[in-house]
């Protein structure tokens, strides 16, 4: 299939409600590890709401994983620097979702004074404010009904400074207010998860304009395994993923490391430099 009107799903509610399908809505899934996370949740049998700007390329992600895993799958176009498609995103998340996955999310090249402030806004509105409006409606939708996950899409540089400005200060800011409102969850049916991943195979730093050259082939991972790491944390019980043995201690190294040295250190790694 290539596109269908989104289809109204209710919360479940209980022995004597209808029943409806187990749904995941995923932002930023046209490419990816949202497109990741769309072929991962749709393998275990949840229909899936695609959420992006590109038509094309979302129809394309429903057509494979239709093709596939023989799910229903809804793409609902939207950009999410407008307030209105957010809204209209908002919406179908009040309908019910079992899972959300805020996987958009992009990046500036170039210092920060030098970014056109529209740009900025567009970043902010992107990666912080619609990752706050769905998981507000995911949430409180979840905790009425029967619960359900949230996965945030931080990063490695949400964990340490140093690596740009306003990039990895929106990461930072996911990755905190993620774990804030997983801890005031704790014992409800609803958990949220936040996603730190590294350097991963997609089409970001491109996009950005970030020149990774620098970047050791041992760094990389590829979508999916990003993904399936993070969902054995889900089925773990755990509330935060940081996939790769490498990111792994390299983040208990530097922040072990006094501020300024570890600022020093994390941005020799893949050219960070004064960028936004």
């Amino acid at each position: 299939m290539t596109s269908e009107p989104p289809v109204e799903r209710r919360p479940s509610t209980g022995s004597t409600g209808a029943a409806r399908d187990r749904c995941a809505l995923i932002t930023g899934a046209s490419s990816g590890l949202g497109a990741a996370f769309a072929d991962r949740v749709a393998r275990q049998g949840y229909s899936l709401v695609l959420v992006a700007r590109d038509v094309a390329r979302l129809s394309t992600v429903a057509d494979e994983v239709t093709r596939r895993y023989g799910v229903r799958c809804t793409v609902l176009p939207a950009d999410l620097t407008s307030a209105a498609d957010r809204r209209e995103v908002v919406a179908r998340i009040e309908d019910g979702v079992d899972i959300l996955v805020n996987a958009a999310g992009f990046g500036l090249s170039g210092a920060f004074w030098s970014v056109d402030r529209t740009e900025l806004a567009d970043q902010l509105a992107v990666n912080v404010t619609s990752t706050q409006e769905f998981t507000h409606a995911a949430v409180a939708v979840m905790l009425a009904g029967d619960g359900g996950t949230v996965v945030n899409l931080s990063s490695i540089t949400g964990l340490v400074p140093g690596r740009g400005s306003t990039y990895a200060a929106s990461k930072a800011w996911v990755l905190y207010f993620s774990q804030g409102l997983s801890h005031a969850l704790r014992g409800t049916n609803t958990r949220v998860m936040v996603l730190a991943p590294g350097f991963v195979r997609t089409e970001f730093h491109a996009r950005a304009g970030i020149d990774v050259h620098t970047v050791g082939d041992g760094w990389w991972l590829e979508p999916h395994e990003v993904v399936d790491r993070c969902l054995a944390d889900i089925a773990r019980g755990k509330t935060f993923s940081l996939p790769g043995l490498r990111n792994k201690v390299f983040i208990a190294a530097v922040s072990r490391l006094p501020r300024a040295l570890a600022q020093q250190v994390n941005r020799m790694l893949g050219n960070a430099g004064a960028r936004a």
